[in-house]
């Protein structure tokens, strides 16, 4: 594997790298434990984990540092270093994962070594509170709800007067907001709640650990995904597992979605192995979790109709007949198990209620109405439905587009719908960081481009810095966005480029030739 044509064996040694010759590994398997690069990112989440307690999604009444002498910690100028502090810790996290990438890149450690890497940097963020994010309150809150005699669907966690400890800690948008997730996140949370009670921190740690299932789900699929898909799996765990979206977003956060997109990962190998009936389930479970799963299933019709024999439409009209049944007993079968009804589908207009201009049809209607209210003092609702509206009708448009053209099934209706699931996330009417991983988990299975990298690494530390620790929105914070984009940049520079502000005088590649020629796609088997 080449990633540069320009060799320089001595070149990472000049910045602490993990290995120090490089030249011995040619022609040899990657089995190098990059141990430095590993202590590094677990000390930058161990710090995430010291100053969370003051930064991050702190309890309202904490019976740990409420009333103690550390809880200067929470106010004032300690909650300000712990802030600083807290973003020292995650710019760790970012450095280790661009040395990683490195060193995957470069061909010097196997997919053992990533995910040591990526576990040994989520494990303190296991008993953390939430960082850059509030949402598992909200999780808690709407397992509860169903405990009490209420209806998720219908009411939000507001309702839970009685009990502050689960209430109060709701962000506040969200207090009087109907759960938009499915029976079987409601049926997870309800069983949280059982055991937890009003113990808020105790069911945090037992929320991460159970959507925590999902991360084991993904690890499981990434292997053979990459087997059909045709990438590379060092690669393809650097990107989904190792990645600060996951480590800091999915995992530190918790956020639901990390179920949901392990769902999927694991039904869609299981629907390339011709495992159809599981492959269903899965996914029909992912949906079960987040409606953004949904749109998955008509790609997985055309792998299962691909493994049949017949006509065209016979295979189609029996693969689809199938999977329908199979995800209508399923699915009622969990909405049964939950207790709860089809409220769900009426309460999925709960995120529509968020207008950034991360969602480029929200964007593209405020810029319209920031242009007109430089003449009229107008209202910005039309221009936001009117985006919206035409975001909508262009996704519909591409699912329909990219499903047919997945029609001969295989590895390339992976593909679209990797690039269905991504544009789903984009043209909501909300787009929130961590809905890009739905379909980049799957993607980064894929064949991937060096040149192409640098790209996500940017856009992955960026999208981590919209919010604040304390999981506050931070796209309107113009000169914090300004910041966010330039460190955005940095690290991505940095993936290919030591040095890459040129401060030691030597700006050269940070990737060493350790292979064959270049091939057309360098980093796929």
């Amino acid at each position: 594997m080449a990633t540069t044509t320009d060799p320089a064996p001595n070149l990472d040694t000049t910045l602490g790298a993990d290995f120090e010759k490089t030249d011995e590994s040619v022609g040899k398997p990657a089995t190098g434990m990059p141990v430095r690069t590993i202590a590094l990112g677990t000390l930058g989440t161990l710090l995430i984990l010291l100053t969370a307690v003051g930064a991050a999604g702190i309890l309202v009444r904490d019976p740990i540092l409420g009333d103690g002498p550390l809880s200067w910690i929470r106010y004032g100028h300690g909650q300000m270093l712990a802030t600083a502090i807290l973003y020292i810790g995650f710019a760790l996290v970012v450095w280790a994962w661009v040395r990683l990438g490195r060193h995957v890149l470069a061909g010097r450690v196997d997919a053992r070594a990533v995910l040591i890497a990526a576990l040994c940097w989520m494990a303190p963020l296991l008993v953390s509170p939430p960082v850059f994010t509030r949402d598992v309150f909200s999780y808690l809150g709407q397992g509860m709800l169903p405990l009490q005699g209420f209806d998720p669907y219908v009411v939000g966690p507001a309702q839970l007067k009685d009990m502050p400890d689960i209430s109060q800690n709701v962000h506040a948008f969200w207090q009087t907001t109907p759960a938009p997730y499915g029976p079987l996140f409601i049926l997870l949370a309800k069983g949280v709640v059982s055991i937890t009670g009003e113990d808020a921190i105790l069911g945090v740690i037992l929320m991460r650990l159970t959507l925590a299932v999902g991360l084991g789900l993904l690890i499981w699929a990434l292997p053979g995904l990459v087997k059909h898909l045709g990438g590379k799996l060092p690669v393809a765990l650097w990107l989904a597992v190792a990645s600060p979206m996951t480590v800091v977003h999915l995992f530190g956060g918790p956020h639901n979605d990390i179920l949901m997109v392990g769902l999927l990962a694991a039904g869609t190998l299981c629907m390339l192995n011709r495992k159809h009936v599981i492959g269903i389930i899965l996914a029909t479970l992912a949906m079960a979790v987040k409606a953004s799963a949904a749109p998955a299933l008509p790609f997985l019709v055309w792998i299962w109709a691909k493994h049949l024999k017949g006509t065209f439409w016979r295979r189609f009209v029996r693969a689809a007949s199938i999977s329908i049944g199979i995800f209508a007993t399923t699915f009622t079968l969990v909405t049964l198990a939950a207790g709860v009804n089809l409220g769900w589908f009426p309460a999925l207009r709960a995120p529509a209620m968020i207008v950034n201009w991360m969602s480029p049809p929200t964007a593209v209607g405020e810029f319209l109405h920031w242009l007109t209210s430089l003449l009229f003092n107008v209202s910005k609702e039309p221009f936001i439905m009117v985006t919206r509206a035409i975001g909508a009708v262009l996704l519909v448009y591409i699912f329909v587009r990219q499903w047919w053209a997945a029609r001969e099934g295989g590895p390339d209706a992976i593909r679209r719908m990797a690039i269905v699931l991504l544009c789903i996330a984009l043209l909501s009417p909300a787009t929130l960081p961590w809905y890009l991983t739905w379909g980049f988990v799957i993607a980064a299975a894929l064949p991937w481009q060096v040149n192409r990298l640098p790209f996500v690494v940017g856009l992955s530390v960026f999208l981590v810095l919209t919010y604040s620790p304390a999981g506050e929105d931070q796209l309107y914070n113009y000169p914090f966005m300004a910041a966010a984009i330039v460190v955005s940049i940095l690290a991505a520079k940095a993936l290919t480029i030591i040095d890459p502000l040129n401060a030691f005088g030597h700006k050269r590649p940070a990737l060493v030739d350790v292979g064959p020629a270049p091939r057309k796609d360098p980093i796929a088997d």
